[in-house]
């Protein structure tokens, strides 16, 4: 799915004028195609890396990222858990549900790192090529790079995986390609992608040089768009090692790796194997941690974390436990109504469904006060909206006007209200929630049952595919129906979930996104009108709406970060003021606990991006054989 800035790079430039015709006739020869150099002078760059504002901390030749440790040894297993289940080994296709990690088999053009929000630098690309316009770019490749079967990694193979992606990928595929012309191989090794002038081309470049590589040989009797549990052909570190469907999956790491020794994989990928065992709730997978089924687990459950770290292993220091900053923003987390059904049309009784939520209580009573609300979709950083629009705001949402609420320009940006604590029905907030829902036209009826005019229950239903959240949205229904909503929780196991949720099939669902500090064309697929009716696209709520369409360009299209900052504010305020979800809790922290065998490149503070902890941390051998010794693990 980076940050710290030093001085930016210098890259190597080229600057071409009318009178130096040879040497843009050498360039046209070269491959650069129609790129319209003309009379005007043109600024081409060629560089090792690339980002969205054109800065980069690590210089060409760069040894390794800061953060790891080139020392590190290699070896033992790194294991951990997820929720639910897993049908597939195909991440990147919306049938079937893919196992987790499963995205370790394919490498990139190039890839990022944990010290910057928005830079990459060469993997299977060397160089970069591109204008100052940024309308296409060239990918130079290393002949050096090879799948796991020896087969070298071509150009043709990243036109393949386009068109692969494009034609049979995940609906939110072709949100985020809109904007690609052609894609097309120069050479064996040299591949160029084309953009719509017109599109988000800060963004563009950064997307072709993320677009995963599969191999068109492999794929030329196989269909892509098919799921399946066989392991895929790539050229990344990792190769599938055993999977029994739905309870585990363990990956190995390559020894014939092609880029184990390159500068961006020094001091990474130091485990010789990672393994994720499945589990069907929180529960039972506390439960087998501590049994020691599995080694590293990060802790969401606010009442494990405060009562149930105390079991003997911890006491006797086999187990640690940690919290760590999270320098990201703290992601959108939060119950998200469905707006392509007509009940949440008005934005009255979204509101009211959601001042139900009483936060302060459950923080208060079943958080133990672990938590604060969430009230932007960029909780946790300067991205967020705050008090009145400014100016700079108000440019670009006076035009818009006609397609947002009234607040976005009358009142501050939208804050959940507060409800005490001391008992989870405020009767101040409920009696609020319930004028709006009666101003809405949903009034109380029959046995205390909200109707509307032509007779309809206000009927309302939320998916829930874990037993360990029951006591948090129990409480919630309580008020809802104490409020005369006629609702209904309903569990379901996660692979219903995730199906419902594809086809939108659902009322309320919960989902949390992990906003960028950079954010770009992954909005579209998360808010845009384009994929609100796209199956399985992650605009789960069904936005719909020209203002925020609008907003998203600018976001694209943003020449600096403060330009960045402010149309991601305005974006920020109007979904706000949209009441499109129930905003939920955040933890600007990492709580942690692991066998302690395991080592790691940094103390108490990890880079901002992340904790790596699959890519940087390393296996102490001796630790392990210690926690053996002690009956903490079977070998």
């Amino acid at each position: 799915m980076r940050q710290t800035r030093n001085s930016p790079t210098s890259v190597r430039c080229a600057r071409f004028s009318a009178a130096g015709l040879l040497g843009l006739l050498a360039l046209l020869v070269a491959g650069f195609g129609d790129a319209a150099y003309a009379a005007e002078e043109q600024k081409i760059i060629k560089a090792h890396g690339v980002s969205t504002f054109g800065e980069l901390k690590y210089e060409r030749g760069f040894e390794h990222f800061d953060y790891v440790n080139p020392d590190a040894p290699k070896g033992g297993t790194f294991s951990t858990w997820a929720f639910g289940t897993f049908d597939s080994l195909s991440p990147y296709i919306l049938k079937g549900n893919a196992a987790a990690l499963s995205t370790v088999f394919f490498d990139t053009l190039m890839t990022g790192g944990l010290d910057e929000p928005d830079a990459m630098y060469g993997l299977v690309a060397h160089t970069i090529e591109y204008p100052e316009s940024r309308e296409w770019a060239i990918f130079h490749m290393r002949p050096e790079a090879r799948f796991s079967d020896g087969s070298q990694v071509t150009a043709e193979d990243v036109v393949f995986s386009y068109e692969a992606l494009r034609d049979k990928g995940q609906p939110s595929y072709r949100v985020l390609f809109r904007d690609f012309k052609t894609v097309e191989a120069l050479g064996p090794h040299k591949v160029k992608f084309t953009f719509n002038p017109n599109g988000a081309l800060r963004e563009l470049l950064l997307s072709a040089a993320g677009l995963p590589i599969f191999s068109k040989d492999y794929y030329a009797d196989r269909d892509f768009g098919e799921s399946t549990l066989d392991p895929p052909l790539g050229s990344g570190p990792y190769m599938l090692e055993e999977v029994d469907a739905g309870n585990s999956v363990t990956y190995k790491r390559r020894d014939d790796y092609w880029a184990k020794d390159l500068n961006v994989n020094v001091g990474q990928n130091n485990f010789a194997r990672l393994k994720v065992e499945y589990f069907a709730d929180y529960t039972t997978a506390f439960e087998a941690f501590k049994g020691g089924a599995y080694a590293y687990r990060e802790e969401f459950q606010s009442l494990i974390w405060a009562t149930a770290y105390n079991f003997p292993a911890v006491q006797e220091g086999h187990v640690k436990v940690e919290t760590l900053p999270d320098g990201r923003p703290a992601g959108t987390q939060g119950w998200w109504f469905n707006l392509r059904r007509d009940k949440f049309s008005d934005v009255r009784v979204r509101k009211a469904i959601s001042m139900a939520f009483n936060f302060e209580w459950s923080n208060e009573s079943l958080f133990y006060g672990l938590y604060e609300r969430t009230d932007s979709l960029w909780e946790n950083s300067n991205l967020q909206a705050t008090g009145m629009p400014s100016e700079a705001e108000l440019a670009l949402l006076e035009p818009l006007r006609d397609h947002l609420p009234e607040a976005v320009f009358t009142e501050p940006a939208f804050t959940p209200i507060e409800s005490k604590p001391g008992d989870v029905a405020d009767r101040r907030v409920l009696r609020r929630a319930s004028r709006l829902l009666d101003k809405a036209g949903w009034t109380v009826g029959e046995r205390g049952i909200r109707t509307n005019d032509r007779g309809e229950r206000l009927s309302v239903e939320i998916l829930n595919d874990s037993a360990s959240f029951e006591r948090i949205i129990n409480p919630y229904v309580q008020n809802l129906e104490r409020l005369g909503v006629d609702v209904r929780y309903v569990r379901v196991d996660s692979a219903q979930l995730q199906e419902r949720e594809k086809k939108f099939d659902f009322d309320i669902t919960t989902r949390r996104y992990a906003m960028s500090m950079t954010p770009g064309i992954e909005l579209r697929g998360m808010f845009s009108s384009d994929a609100a009716t796209a199956p399985g696209s992650n605009n789960i709520a069904g936005v719909s709406n020209p203002a925020v369409d609008s907003l998203i360009k600018t976001i694209e299209s943003a020449e600096s970060r403060d330009d960045l900052k402010v149309a991601v504010s305005a974006l920020d305020r109007v979904l706000r003021a949209m009441h499109i979800w129930v905003p939920q809790w955040y933890k600007p922290s990492h709580n942690i606990a692991w066998f302690d065998m395991y080592e790691r490149p940094y103390d108490d503070s990890p880079p901002m991006m992340g904790l790596g902890e699959m890519s940087i941390w390393w296996f102490n051998a001796k630790k392990h054989q210690a926690l053996i010794d002690a009956g903490v693990l079977r070998r």
